[in-house]
């Protein structure tokens, strides 16, 4: 994986989380922890499987 590639990935995992704390989860601190941590573990299996594989 390119070191651009690389970038736009984390950028836009970043973009996702901030987006929805400050949309949805603003004043649910727990939820908006789980589902922090729901996004990077998602963004960590995609990142395992798909771009490991090449």
């Amino acid at each position: 994986m390119g070191l651009w590639l690389r970038v736009a990935y984390i950028s836009v995992m970043i973009a996702l989380i901030v987006g929805l704390d400050v949309a949805f989860l603003r004043h649910h601190v727990w939820a908006r922890l789980v589902v922090n941590v729901g996004i990077v573990a998602l963004f960590l299996v995609v990142n395992v499987f798909a771009f490991r594989r090449s």
